[in-house]
């Protein structure tokens, strides 16, 4: 029987080879790959999608996350309020500018921030609150956007699982002072490499941030007003990016058709499956369901007799990785902790078909 994998890059690049072919083909004929004229044209199709003023690129999302705090003015001795649950990047983005990580319990539906221990949890020294938009669940920006206001306090999204995801109407990205998008391979808009963009309508910021990804310089040249860092999207992979943003919108339908026929399959099951709130455009990076207390693994074991895939994102907590033991927290994490123990995500992406579904579905109800 053939594997179901976590997502199958093949046939997408199967689906759209004479597009990305002629784009790589182009760009190698052109011999302009640094900062060319696909960079250049993908950074304002972004801008345009996401509706922001402007949207400048990066070498991966981890890079994203840390030049928008740095352009920001995080530093040495403040405090960034975030998820627990998340992947480490989020929190190394925050490490990297001398920062404090303050992890805070997530809503245990969405697994994203909750706002009411947000605001708890702020204190003299917070600077800035970074919500992690995850597996495609737009975080309550609205109760987090009042925090920050009320506050005086930055907020930043961590849009790296959500390309084409809204909450009330506006794409992630655009509701912050900044937001921060991973292009990895399996990302829901992803290159064939990494990369990464930042997003803000802030004209002073998204200066600071093409200076920053530059070794510090704001034109060509050897005139560098800071030490900065190189970290530019490859023009290769804006060329394949150019190609697959044309598909975006076809790409998170199907997704969320393969997260309906999911639900309908397993809504009649002890699984919890993934819950919308009702705020926003959900675009499932992951399907992460819950699984009944210590099943986790017999069902892993299940799915992978059955040659299917299946990962757990995430199996520790940040505050519970070795990385992060020094540093505090606030109050109790118990949800983020009794999630991570119960999570459990399925094969999802665009090119899925209702057979593999049902074999999937299937293979859950018979472990169960």
């Amino acid at each position: 029987m053939k594997p179901i994998p976590m997502v199958d890059l093949g046939v997408q690049y199967e689906r759209l080879k004479p597009e990305i072919d002629a784009a790589i083909a182009e760009v190698m004929a052109g011999t302009r790959y640094i900062l060319g004229p696909n960079v250049q044209a993908l950074e304002s199709e972004l801008a345009d999608f996401l509706g922001v003023a402007h949207a400048v690129s990066c070498a991966s999302g981890t890079d994203a996350l840390h030049l928008a705090l740095r352009a920001a003015g995080i530093g040495p001795g403040d405090e960034v309020i975030t998820s627990p649950f998340t992947f480490i990047a989020t929190a190394e983005a925050i490490c990297y500018c001398g920062a404090e990580p303050v992890f805070v319990d997530i809503d245990p539906r969405t697994f994203n921030l909750d706002p009411e221990r947000v605001a708890a949890a702020v204190t003299e020294r917070t600077r800035a609150i970074l919500p992690v938009h995850l597996f495609g669940q737009p975080a309550d920006m609205a109760a987090l956007s009042a925090i920050a206001d009320e506050r005086d306090l930055t907020l930043i999204e961590d849009c790296a699982q959500s390309f084409g995801a809204t909450h009330d109407g506006q794409q992630t990205g655009s509701i912050g002072l900044a937001g921060a998008f991973s292009f990895f391979p399996s990302k829901n808009l992803g290159a064939c490499g990494d990369g990464g963009l930042i997003t803000t309508s802030d004209d002073e910021l998204a200066d600071e941030i093409r200076m920053l990804r530059n070794h510090g310089r704001r034109v060509d040249g050897y005139l560098h007003e800071v030490v900065g860092y190189n970290s530019r999207l490859d023009e290769l992979q804006a060329a394949i990016l150019r190609v697959k943003l044309g598909h975006i919108d076809e790409f998170n339908r199907q997704r969320r058709r393969v997260a309906a026929s999911y639900g309908e399959r397993l809504s009649d099951t002890a699984l919890e499956i993934p819950f919308e709130d009702g705020l926003g455009r959900h675009v499932y990076h992951q399907f992460t369901m819950l699984v009944p207390d210590g099943r986790r693994d017999a069902m892993q074991a299940a799915l992978r007799d059955a040659s299917i895939a299946s990962a757990v994102y995430y199996p520790t907590p940040l505050h519970r990785q070795p990385a992060f033991s020094g540093y505090s927290r606030a109050g109790s994490l118990a949800h983020s902790e009794s999630v991570a123990e119960r999570c459990l995500s399925l094969p999802i992406f665009p090119e899925m078909t209702e057979e593999q579904i049902d074999r999937v579905a299937d293979t859950l109800k018979a472990a169960l």
